[in-house]
């Protein structure tokens, strides 16, 4: 059984997780992220964090919001910039005693989402879009990881585009769902010239209001919500971790 961890600035989320079910296979527990979020003050709540689980041994998967490649964190966006060229797999695996695999939060919602979520058994080319913050995004081809695509990073009409769709510029601009949508539109139209998808999925805490807005969205690719939620890092994380190790 593996176990997921999902790292984000506050909170610090994990579970061991039945991967035949896709949920938890205990109770989540969540530890407030450290003020100075270093991989190293990290490293030691994971230990902590894992230590209240004494039955798991299993790998460890673990989302962090930047780019990942082969283990190593190249971005730090909203985290501590020593992130950067940190061979994380390597060094929560030595401070753990397990072994842990990292992956981008994004990649890890995706993952859980077209195994066990909203796209189960889809085929095809899947698109996950989470729109908080900022907006992250994983690309799946028939059910494989295209790692790190950054989608809410391109320029659109001069603009990054998750400085103008992501939710936090609907709250910063305090725009109407209507208006919100209109600036969707725009972004999703781009990604389906640039990508022809089969599916695309909104994630993010948003989500839970899609049919305010989703409707609103006009564009010819079908376009639902992630229905895993808040336990879709959890779960991809873990996810990633067993397909990592060869489970």
């Amino acid at each position: 059984m593996a176990f997921g961890i999902d790292f984000g600035g506050t909170g610090i989320k994990g579970a061991p997780v039945d991967l035949d079910q896709g949920d938890f296979a205990a109770e989540r527990v969540r530890i407030k992220t450290p003020g100075k979020s270093t991989p190293e003050a990290i490293a030691e709540v994971f230990v902590e964090l894992l230590g209240q689980f004494p039955d798991s041994d299993g790998p460890v998967g673990v989302t962090v919001p930047g780019v990942v490649r082969h283990g190593v964190v190249h971005s730090a966006a909203n985290i501590d910039g020593s992130w950067i060229g940190t061979d994380a797999d390597r060094l929560f695996t030595e401070a753990t005693g397990r072994e842990v695999h990292v992956v981008n939060d994004a990649d890890a919602a995706g993952l859980a989402e077209v195994r066990y979520g909203a796209a189960a058994g889809r085929q095809g080319l899947v698109m996950l879009t989470t729109l908080g913050t900022g907006i992250g995004s994983a690309l799946l081809y028939d059910g494989v990881l295209v790692p790190n695509s950054e989608l809410g990073h391109l320029e659109i009409d001069g603009h990054v585009a998750e400085h103008r769709a992501a939710n936090s510029a609907r709250e910063r601009d305090d725009l109407s769902w209507e208006k919100w949508a209109g600036r969707l539109t725009t972004y999703y139209r781009t990604l389906e010239r640039l990508f022809s998808p089969d599916l695309f999925l909104v994630g993010g805490g948003v989500s839970k209001d899609f049919a305010e807005f989703g409707p609103l969205i006009d564009i010819d690719t079908e376009i639902i919500p992630a229905t895993l939620l808040n336990k879709a890092g959890v779960v991809g994380a873990a996810l990633y971790a067993a397909e990592s190790a060869g489970i």
